[in-house]
């Protein structure tokens, strides 16, 4: 029958709830995707709060949790990527992928399920940070659609960053090729506006923090939460995200296809 074919519409819905719940699992079971989806950045978020928190705000008379919240809330998504595509690299070389391969499997179930596996979890870490930094004093104030597009950003940016990591992690067998990108992410958060206010930094710096990726998805996320231009950097980071997926979306599903056939 159609619906049991392992290449219907049915058979994709079903094996891809199956697969996305056994991603979960395992990187429930995982402690360094526990540990850089969840408890890291919460870390971080205390820390700054406490380290450089109170300096940003003599400094500038605004709250730091307004710059540091939506920041750790990227930087979580962005590293969380980054342990998924470890294990990606380390299921490739145990030959996970090829072993499903051949079972009766939709072959697209492999893929699909692990960006619904990202989404649930940058969502889990975004709210997580969310509410450590309710317990420091960080609240909305634009409302419940703000609210939502607030949660939406960090989901639309890690995803394109995990399309990054994915096709790296399928073409190599190196999983240091994979863990170097967290140089990139490092870099990326220590010249954003989300750590330090854009006037703290040299005069020639200025326009690469405003307008690098982390910065205007911090900027957007700021003016969704409390104050500040919404439209120019959501619009600047749906392009920074979306160029991505245009770059690395057919490399990671041809990679991804590659690494399940051998």
């Amino acid at each position: 029958m159609l619906e049991r074919s392992e290449t219907s519409p049915v058979s994709l819905i079903r094996h891809t709830l199956i697969q996305t719940q056994r991603l979960l699992v395992r990187w429930a079971r995982s402690p360094i995707t526990v540990l850089e989806t969840l408890l890291i950045p919460c870390l971080l978020l205390i820390m700054l709060d406490i380290v450089v928190g109170g300096q940003i705000e003599k400094f500038t008379g605004d709250d730091a949790l307004y710059g540091s919240v939506p920041m750790v809330a990227v930087v979580g998504a962005l590293s969380g990527a980054v342990a998924s595509g470890v294990l990606l690299g380390r299921e490739r070389e145990a030959g996970l992928l090829a072993r499903f391969w051949v079972l009766p499997v939709h072959r697209a179930s492999g893929l699909v399920s692990r960006i619904l596996a990202e989404g649930c979890r940058i969502v889990l870490g975004t709210v997580a940070v969310v509410i450590v930094g309710f317990l420091l004093g960080f609240r909305f104030h634009q409302g419940p659609l703000a609210t939502f597009a607030f949660l939406l950003v960090p989901v639309i940016f890690g995803l394109s960053f995990a399309t990054i990591v994915t096709a790296v992690a399928v073409f190599t067998a190196k999983t240091s090729l994979v863990e170097t990108i967290t140089i990139v992410t490092s870099l990326m958060m220590f010249f954003s506006t989300g750590f330090v206010p854009l006037i703290a930094f040299p005069e020639w710096i200025q326009p690469i923090v405003r307008n690098q990726p982390m910065s205007v998805a911090v900027d957007a996320m700021r003016g969704l939460s409390d104050e500040g231009p919404i439209a120019r950097p959501l619009i600047l980071t749906l392009l920074w995200s979306f160029g991505a997926l245009a770059l690395f979306a057919v490399p990671a599903t041809i990679g991804f296809r590659r690494a399940s056939r051998q």
